[in-house]
C-alpha cells in the first residue's frame, strides 16, 4: 500500500513536471525562489575580506576554530583514537556490553521476519538499531559523494596542488568534531518502546542544556536546527545529488544527442522508486543498502584511483613535492583556503559534514551502552572521506595534469567531467564506471539524508505514520523535481541551509564539551578494566 501510494503521486505528479520543462517554468520558479531566499543565502554566505584579493565565508571561522578546539581539549583524539575506533568497528570491545561471541549461530528465522541484518543479530536486545559498522556506512553514505569528485576538482584548480595538503589537514581536524557530536548524539537520544530510536542535535541541544540550565536556549536552537536539516535534506541531500548525476549520465550518453536529454525527468523517476523503496524501511534498511554500496563504491573509486598512479607511478613523487612546495607559498596558502574550505567546503559540507551535526544523527542509532564507543566510530568518517577518497582523487588530477588555473571557474557538473577526463586519459572506459560510481553516490546520500530530514521532520511534526510518509513522499517528489530542474538558486538556499545547521550545533558542542569528556573516561576505563 505505502509503495503503491509513492508511485501514484509520482505518476501524478509527472505531467505536471513535462509541462513545466517543456515551457521553461523551472527556470522562472528558480529565479523567483532566489529573490524570496536571496537575503537567506547571503547572511549564510556572507564574506569577510582575507587579504587583498581574498574573502572568506564567515561560517568557515566557526567550524576550523571548533575542531581545533575539540582536537586539543580532548589531547588529540582524532590521533590517540585512531586504532581504537578501528578496534570498535571490529567488534573487539563487544564483550563490554555483554554481548555473545560473534560465531554465534543464528537460525535465518530469527532476523528476516522484523528485517534485521544478520550483522546486527549479536548484539540484539542492546539498545538502538544498527551496529557500529553499519551506523558509520549510512553517515559515510551521506557524506562519500559527489563533493569527492566535483569539489576536489574546483579545489586543485583554484588552489593548485597545495591545496591537498589543507584539505587533508582539515580532514583531521574534523575527525575531533565528529566524535564531539556522535557522542552526544547517542547519550541523548531518545528509544521509543518499540526500539526506534530518534537522534542527533534536535535531542542533545534540547536535553543537554536543560540539564545545564540553559532550557530555553536549548529549544530554541533544537528547532532551529531541524529546520534547517529538513531545509538541506531536500536540496543538498536530494535535488543536488540526483542533478548531477543526471547531467553525467547525460553526458556520457551522447550528451544533447542522448536519448535522455530533456528527460530528466525518467532518470527522476527511476531513482525516486528506487529511493522511495528503501526509505519506506527506516534506518535499518538503509543501513542494510548502505553497508554494502559504500565499501563497493569506495573500493572501486580508490581501486580506480590507485591504478592510475600506479600507471603514472614515475610521477608520485612529483605530485607530492607540488602539494608540498604549493601549500606553504603564499599563492597556494590562499588558494588553498578558498579551494577547499570555500569551494569544496561549501559544495560537500567540508566533504565530511564534520561539525554540521547531520551525521549524529545516522550514529544516534547504533546498539551500545557507551556513547563514547560510537564517538570513536565517527571519527573514522572524516578520515575515510577527506583524507583518504578527497586525497585520491587530487593526486589523479595533479599526476594527469588536470590542475589548471583556467578550471577555476568551473561549475559542479562540469568538474565531474573534468575528474571523468582525469581517469579517462589512463582508464579510456572509466567514465562509464565513474558515472556508475557517482549514481551510487547520489543514491546513497540521498537515502541517508532522507533519514535526517524524517528525523528533524518528526521532531517538529510528531512521530506517526502519517507525518512519516508525508516526509517520504515530498523526499521522492523532489527526487523527480531536481533531476528535471535548473537549480541554481535552489542549490544556493539548500547550501545555506545546511550550512546554518553549524550554528545552532556549534554553539551546543562547546557548551557540552564537558559531558563528552566524562563518556570518554568511562569508555576508556571500561577498555582498560575490560582488556
Amino acid at each position: 500500500m505505502k509503495k503503491h501510494s509513492l508511485l501514484t503521486c509520482l505518476l501524478l505528479f509527472f505531467p505536471i513536471l513535462l509541462q513545466a520543462q517543456s515551457q521553461g517554468l523551472d527556470e522562472k520558479i528558480d529565479a523567483a525562489f532566489g529573490a524570496a531566499t536571496g537575503w537567506f543565502v547571503n547572511i549564510i554566505f556572507y564574506q569577510i575580506p582575507f587579504s587583498e584579493n581574498v574573502n572568506v565565508f564567515w561560517v568557515l571561522f566557526p567550524l576550523i576554530i571548533g575542531a581545533t578546539y575539540f582536537t586539543f581539549y580532548f589531547n588529540l583524539i582524532n590521533f590517540r583514537g585512531f586504532f581504537t575506533a578501528i578496534n570498535v568497528v571490529r567488534g573487539k570491545y563487544d564483550h563490554l556490553e555483554g554481548r555473545t561471541d560473534h560465531n554465534v549461530a543464528v537460525a535465518d528465522t530469527v532476523f528476516t521476519d522484523d528485517g534485521d541484518n544478520p550483522d546486527t543479530i549479536r548484539i540484539e536486545g542492546h539498545s538502538g538499531e544498527v551496529s557500529h559498522f553499519q551506523a558509520l556506512t549510512a553517515a559515510l553514505s551521506a557524506t562519500v559523494g559527489l563533493g569527492n569528485i566535483a569539489g576536489v576538482a574546483i579545489a586543485v584548480s583554484i588552489g593548485g596542488a597545495g591545496a591537498t595538503f589543507w584539505m587533508i589537514v582539515a580532514g583531521f581536524l574534523g575527525m575531533a568534531s565528529k566524535f564531539v557530536e556522535c557522542t552526544l548524539g547517542v547519550k541523548y537520544r531518545d528509544i521509543e518502546s518499540d526500539g526506534t530510536v530518534y537522534g542527533g542535535p534536535m535531542y542533545y541541544l534540547r536535553k543537554g542544556l536543560k540539564l545545564k540550565g540553559l532550557e530555553g536556549l536549548g529549544k530554541v536552537l533544537a528547532v532551529l536546527f531541524a529546520i534547517f536539516c529538513i531545509g538541506g535534506s531536500f536540496g543538498g541531500g536530494n535535488m543536488f545529488q540526483v542533478n548531477q548525476a543526471f547531467q553525467l549520465v547525460e553526458n556520457i550518453t551522447g550528451g544533447e544527442a542522448s536519448f535522455l536529454h530533456n528527460r530528466g525527468w525518467l532518470f527522476g523517476i527511476i531513482m525516486a522508486t528506487l529511493v522511495g523503496i528503501v526509505i519506506i524501511g527506516g534506518i535499518k534498511k538503509i543501513a542494510k543498502v548502505t553497508d554494502k554500496i559504500v565499501p563497493f563504491m569506495v573500493v572501486i573509486y580508490v581501486g580506480a584511483s590507485l591504478f592510475v598512479l600506479i600507471a603514472k607511478y614515475d610521477l608520485i613523487g612529483t605530485a607530492f613535492m607540488e602539494i608540498i612546495n604549493g601549500a606553504f607559498n603564499p599563492q597556494g596558502i590562499a588558494g588553498g583556503v578558498i579551494g577547499v574550505l570555500v569551494q569544496g567546503f561549501r559544495r560537500a559540507a567540508f566533504s565530511n559534514e564534520a561539525g554540521i551535526g547531520s551525521a549524529s544523527i545516522a550514529h544516534s542509532a547504533v546498539k551500545t551502552e557507551y556513547p563514547a564507543s560510537e564517538g570513536m566510530v565517527a571519527l573514522l568518517e572524516p578520515f575515510i572521506d577527506t583524507v583518504i577518497v578527497c586525497t585520491m582523487t587530487a593526486l589523479v588530477l595533479i599526476i594527469t595534469g588536470h590542475v589548471s588555473a583556467e578550471n577555476a571557474t568551473l561549475n559542479d557538473a562540469q568538474a565531474i567531467l573534468l575528474t571523468s577526463s582525469a581517469f579517462g586519459s589512463v582508464i579510456s572506459w572509466f567514465p562509464i564506471i565513474l558515472a556508475i560510481a557517482v549514481i551510487l553516490f547520489a543514491f546513497s546520500t540521498m537515502i541517508s539524508w532522507s533519514y535526517y530530514g524524517f528525523q528533524a521532520w518528526s521532531y517538529l511534526f510528531g512521530r506517526n505514520k502519517r507525518t512519516e510518509y508525508t516526509y517520504k513522499i515530498l523526499f521522492c517528489i523532489f527526487v523527480v523535481i531536481g533531476s528535471a530542474s535548473s537549480l541554481g538558486s535552489v542549490i544556493g538556499f539548500s547550501d545555506a541551509m545546511i550550512f546554518a545547521m553549524m550554528v545552532p550545533n556549534m554553539i551546543g558542542l562547546v557548551l557540552l564539551t564537558p559531558k563528552v569528556k566524562e563518556e570518554v573516561n568511562r569508555y576508556l576505563s571500561a577498555i582498560k578494566a575490560g582488556g
